[in-house]
């Protein structure tokens, strides 16, 4: 089929936003494939997304731009959401179900960025160089080796083994260190990982923990002052995570008792919305503790990667419907079939909405040359292969069956 073709909406018409800077690689992906792209550095209010969002097509965003409802509502021409990162926390993802809008991210772009900064932050905590650093900017010559230990030997503790901490497990055992690691699913380890049963038994082994979960209701606070004080004395502790996990007010108080011997947060429970914004947290000032602005995944490969792995994304929904990797549309992905036209129809997941579709279509004489359905708990999504002479005719009548929520003539 010519490349050219893969969409019936012209593409000068369709409007493409990039927020937060997202990388240039993503951009030239979408301006390689014939399209126009508008690209601004910051994230952008509610308020202010409302206004831009009424004409757009397909939207990328980072972690700052909140995708609400109220913006969701105001986005009629909406196809797609890019999230040029690791989590869609900051959609209204049901929202964006009900409205049949795909969201779509890139969860393993920046796997390896993180994972090579925890090795350097348990390093550089390990050997106290944070305070030694300090000392030496301050004009003070500290050099002793109490208090410095080599990785080598020391056993590190994941909590969440998925991409990012599988791959900290790999490069700790690569270093000579004893990986142990909590999950709430059985995980088949890496290298002589071992899996523990709680968390417990993992913080009283552990002379490094860093974490690596989700943000959700059930690791919301899951590391308070109680799992604290399971952690075995002097160990040192990494979130490069998520911020609503950690209780910082009881890091603070496990950080000056002794406790916990050292702490690299880079992820916190709020966070400035723009560079040179003011930022507070319990955390400042205290020895050996670093502090990162949300940096854990911020390298230039990562983000040319995200970049390159959520545009082809969002290309391939726009132009041949293909939604895997989407939160919210159920996946299809099927190759074109020539000479045909193909229509998207997504619609509430209830019963009679497909037989209502070919009733209308057959009553019609349309015949239908391909047919592909997925739903999920909330709506359903056909991809229809029909006669190129009826295409039209077909779309009008699809636009029209009961329960529709978004039709689209692809090509």
């Amino acid at each position: 089929m010519d490349q050219q073709k893969l969409t019936s909406y012209p593409k000068e018409k369709i409007s493409i936003l990039l927020l937060e800077n997202i990388s240039d690689a993503a951009v030239a992906e979408f301006t390689n494939a014939g399209y126009s792209v508008r690209k601004l550095s910051g994230a952008l209010s509610e308020e202010d997304l409302i206004a831009e969002i009424k004409d757009v097509h397909l939207l990328g965003i980072r972690s700052k731009t909140q995708i609400t409802r109220n913006v969701l509502d105001a986005a009629k021409k909406l196809q797609a959401i890019g999230c040029f990162c690791i989590g869609t926390n900051q959609v209204d993802l049901k929202a964006a179900t009900e409205a049949g809008v795909a969201v779509f991210n890139a969860p393993y772009s920046n796997t390896r960025s993180v994972a090579e900064l925890v090795i350097g932050l348990s390093i550089m905590l390990i050997r106290r160089i944070i305070d030694k650093n300090i000392a030496a900017h301050n004009g003070i010559w500290m050099k002793e080796a109490k208090g410095s230990y080599e990785l080598r030997g020391k056993t590190l503790a994941i909590v969440g083994y998925g991409n990012i901490g599988s791959q900290v497990s790999v490069l700790a055992e690569a270093l000579g260190m004893n990986v142990i690691y909590y999950d709430v699913e059985t995980k088949l380890p890496l290298g002589n990982a071992t899996q523990i049963r709680s968390l417990k038994d993992l913080f009283g082994q552990a002379d490094i923990i860093s974490l690596h979960v989700p943000s959700s209701r059930s690791t919301e606070n899951m590391i308070g002052a109680e799992a604290l004080s399971y952690v075995k004395p002097g160990a040192i502790f990494i979130n490069y995570a998520r911020g609503e996990v950690v209780d910082l007010d009881a890091l603070k108080e496990a950080l000056v008792s002794g406790q916990i011997s050292g702490a690299a947060i880079d992820v916190f429970p709020v966070e400035p919305e723009k560079n040179g914004a003011a930022f507070s947290t319990p955390l400042q000032k205290l020895p050996n503790v670093i502090l990162t602005p949300h940096i854990g995944g911020s390298t230039e490969e990562a983000q040319h990667n995200i970049g390159l792995d959520v545009s082809s994304k969002l290309l391939n929904y726009l132009e041949k419907g293909a939604s895997f990797g989407s939160h919210t549309v159920p996946a299809i992905s099927v190759p074109a079939i020539e000479h045909t036209h193909r229509i998207l129809h997504i619609h509430e997941n209830v019963p009679g909405v497909l037989s209502a579709i070919n009733t209308a279509l057959s009553e019609n004489k349309i015949n239908i040359l391909g047919q592909y359905l997925k739903t999920n708990e909330q709506i359903g999504y056909v991809v229809l292969d029909v006669d190129t002479k009826l295409s039209q005719d077909a779309l009008a009548l699809l636009r029209n069956v009961k329960h529709t929520i978004k039709t689209r003539l692809l090509y």
